[in-house]
């Protein structure tokens, strides 16, 4: 039977070495909480927000997502693509997520903030609306990657092959389209 635990506030807390009990967690709140390579697998988020936390390689294996958000978290190597539950709807904003993980995950318009997203995989992903705020993407991978009606104005340090994305009515400003010609190697003055 599985617990559940609702409108919690859970602070300095260091999970890492007490794991976080497995439970579905309802309106939780989670500050400057370390969770460095623990395993949240099969956990429940929904309405939830981490704040100031470090979920550096923490296991997510079938860890359900719903409505949380994440406030300069730092979520270096964290595989989103190994989530599990019928919805996926995170939101970041001033986060460090190098080589983080969405490879085939389906994330429609969520929200990326004033990110670090270096080196992250988007490979198949479906990014249909998401919007990249003043977000880096320096070495970001995108391949067979749906970024339809995504919002790029801000985002910088990009490289999008637009022969090998969907790329309808998503959104780049003038400063930033050289990311979408990176491959044929022109200069741009």
């Amino acid at each position: 039977m599985i617990a559940f635990v609702n409108n919690k506030v859970f602070k300095n807390k260091d999970f890492s070495t007490a794991p976080l009990e497995k439970a579905e967690y309802d309106s939780c709140r989670f500050f400057n909480c370390h969770f460095e390579n623990s395993d949240l697998s099969s956990i429940g988020f929904i309405d939830c927000a981490f704040e100031d936390c470090n979920l550096t390689n923490a296991k997510l294996n079938g860890v359900t997502l719903n409505d949380v958000s994440f406030i300069n978290c730092k979520l270096v190597g964290i595989l989103f693509n190994n989530c599990g539950g019928l919805t996926f709807s995170p939101s970041f904003e001033g986060c460090l997520m190098k080589l983080a993980s969405f490879y085939r995950l389906n994330i429609s318009n969520v929200m990326f903030s004033n990110c670090s997203l270096q080196e992250v995989d988007f490979t198949e992903a479906n990014l249909t609306g998401c919007t990249f705020a003043d977000c880096d993407l320096h070495s970001a991978v995108f391949s067979n990657t749906n970024l339809e009606k995504s919002d790029f104005k801000t985002a910088y340090n990009f490289s999008i092959d637009p022969e090998r994305n969907r790329l309808t009515k998503a959104k780049f400003s003038l400063q930033n389209v050289a990311g979408l010609l990176e491959k044929y190697a022109i200069e741009i003055e």
